[in-house]
C-alpha cells in the first residue's frame, strides 16, 4: 500500500499548524483553510491514530498527552521535508542563513566572515540580526549564535564561551573628572548597563559597599552592542568585553582603568536545528568557529 493512502499526510500537516499556534483558526488563515475543514483534517488524523488530539477551548486547543508525544517527531519531519525542497531547489549548499545577536554579529562575525566565504566560494552567507532565540519551526536559518543561560530544547547544541566584563568609557569622559584614579571615581560618571544589579556586582568585587548611582544611569536592558556605543560616544561607563571592544582600546577609543571582570552569566551558544546536522553547510561553519574563535576564548570562560 502506498504511504500517501496509509498516512493522511495533509491531516499531519494541519496537526503541526494547530499544535504550532494553538489555534484551529489561525491554523487556517496560515494554510489557507476554512475552520471547518482545519477541523475535519483533525478528526480525519484522530480517528487515523485512535485517539485524540486536542482539548478545545473557548479561544486555544490544547494538546493531549497522545499530541504531545506525536509533535516532536512530526515536527522535526516537516523539517527534513523543508530541507529536501531546499536541496531540490539548489539552495541548501547554495546559501548558509545566520541568525545572531546584534553584539557578535557587527563586532565578531561580520569581521570575521569573509575567511569563511574565501574557503566556501560557492556559499553565499546571510547574517540577520536577532534579540530572542530562533524557532526553527518557523524560521528558515541554517546556524542561530545567542546568548542565554540555556539553549532551547529540541536543537543541536554547542557552547561556545562565557565572557568577562569590565568598566569601559572614553578618554575625554575621564579627563571631565581629572581622571581614574580608584574604583570609587566611577561612580561620579554616568553609568551606562543592562541593569544595575550588574554594576552593584562589580562594585562589591572591589570592596565598594551600598554604591550609589546617579540620576543619570542609562538602562539599555541588556543591549551590549547600545552599551559599547553609548561609552565610545562618552555618554558614560559601560560594562564591556575586551573580546567585542579590543580595537576601541587599542585606538584609544575606549580605555579600560582596572583589570576586574565581572563573569556573565549567560553564555553564547552555537544552534542549529536538528534536522541539519548532516548538512555540509551547517557541519563547516561550526567547525570554522572552532577553529577561528580565539584560543583563549573556551567554553565557560
Amino acid at each position: 500500500m502506498k504511504l500517501s493512502r496509509k498516512v493522511p499526510l495533509n491531516a499531519v500537516r494541519v496537526f503541526e499548524a494547530v499544535a504550532r499556534l494553538g489555534s484551529f483558526t489561525r491554523a487556517g488563515e496560515e494554510l489557507g483553510m476554512t475552520q471547518t475543514a482545519v477541523s475535519y483534517q483533525i478528526r480525519l488524523l484522530e480517528d487515523h491514530v485512535g485517539e485524540m488530539l486536542f482539548i478545545r477551548q473557548a479561544r486555544r486547543s490544547i494538546l493531549t498527552a497522545t499530541g504531545e508525544r506525536m509533535l516532536p517527531k512530526i515536527s522535526e519531519a516537516f523539517g527534513l521535508l523543508t530541507d529536501a525542497l531546499a536541496d531540490a531547489r539548489e539552495q541548501a549548499d547554495g546559501i548558509l542563513e545566520i541568525r545572531s545577536t546584534p553584539t557578535f554579529a557587527s563586532h565578531w562575525l561580520a569581521r570575521h566572515i569573509g575567511a569563511f566565504q574565501l574557503q566556501h566560494p560557492g556559499l553565499a552567507v546571510r547574517i540577520l540580526r536577532i534579540e530572542k532565540p530562533v524557532d526553527f519551526r518557523q524560521d528558515n536559518a541554517d546556524i542561530a549564535i545567542f546568548r542565554s543561560e540555556e539553549p532551547p530544547a529540541d536543537v543541536d547544541a554547542q557552547e561556545l564561551f562565557r565572557l568577562q566584563y569590565t568598566p569601559m568609557l572614553s578618554p575625554k569622559l575621564a579627563d571631565t573628572i581629572g581622571g581614574i584614579k580608584t574604583p570609587e571615581d566611577l561612580l561620579k560618571l554616568p553609568l551606562i548597563g543592562g541593569g544595575q544589579e550588574w554594576w552593584r556586582s562589580w562594585c562589591a568585587m572591589v570592596n565598594i559597599d551600598n554604591p550609589t548611582f546617579g540620576p543619570n544611569y542609562m538602562d539599555t536592558y541588556g543591549a551590549l552592542d547600545l552599551e559599547g556605543n553609548a561609552a565610545i560616544a562618552g555618554h558614560g561607563v559601560a560594562l564591556l568585553s575586551s573580546f567585542f571592544h579590543q580595537d576601541d582600546l587599542d585606538t584609544g577609543r575606549l580605555i579600560m582603568p582596572f583589570d576586574i571582570c565581572k563573569k556573565d552569566d549567560r553564555t553564547y551558544w552555537l544552534i542549529s536545528p536538528k534536522s541539519r546536522r548532516k548538512s555540509a553547510k551547517v557541519i563547516a561553519f561550526r567547525q570554522w568557529m572552532t577553529d577561528t574563535l580565539p584560543s583563549w576564548l573556551s567554553p565557560g570562560q
